[in-house]
């Protein structure tokens, strides 16, 4: 019965060869399809599950913006502490230091969060509250906003002087 025992250690050695190579494909298709998931992931995604934590952004035409992240939106976020409230555009977002590792998927905002940069601006102007306007090549306005079209800002600058600002231009908005 010996050659009967040395037939199963065979087999079970061809066994156990067969699982580990079942397991390093099925562990290259995981990895494979986290790769394809995580494509999806979006920065204000990954922003929506770090709603309040305390996060620098580094901003094109502003540079660091600090803070408590308080809100996210489609394509923006508002940035509280020190005084001051920022509402940050995030294309114009470079960097992000302090986010948490998750993501909250984009069809589990709630209606609220889906709401564009222009609303946020809305908000602004329906307060009547002055803030500096900083765009993305660096310059910056002090205005007091009025209204908010489909893709600029009509402000009141200054002494008076309007002034038009493009939305897309916008790095972020800084409250007074």
């Amino acid at each position: 019965m010996a050659w009967e025992e040395d037939l199963f250690a065979v087999l079970d050695e061809l066994e156990q060869q067969a699982e580990a190579a079942f397991g390093a494909e099925r562990d290259a298709e995981l990895a494979d399809r986290s790769r394809s998931v995580y494509r999806e992931v979006t920065l204000a995604s990954r922003l929506m599950a770090s709603v309040g934590a305390a996060v620098r952004l580094e901003v094109t035409g502003v540079g660091p913006v600090e803070g408590m992240l308080e809100r996210v939106g489609e394509g923006w976020c508002l940035i509280g502490g020190s005084g001051q409230d920022w509402v940050v555009s995030l294309p114009a977002v470079t960097a992000v230091l302090g986010a948490g590792p998750r993501s909250v998927p984009e069809v589990a905002w709630s209606p609220v969060a889906r709401l564009g940069l222009g609303s946020a601006l809305r908000r602004i102007a329906e307060a009547g509250e002055r803030c500096v306007v900083h765009l993305r090549d660096g310059t910056s306005y002090d205005v007091a906003p009025r209204r908010v079209g489909a893709d600029f800002v009509d402000a009141v600058a200054g002494e008076g002087r309007p002034v038009l600002l493009a939305l897309a231009s916008v790095a972020a908005v800084q409250s007074r």
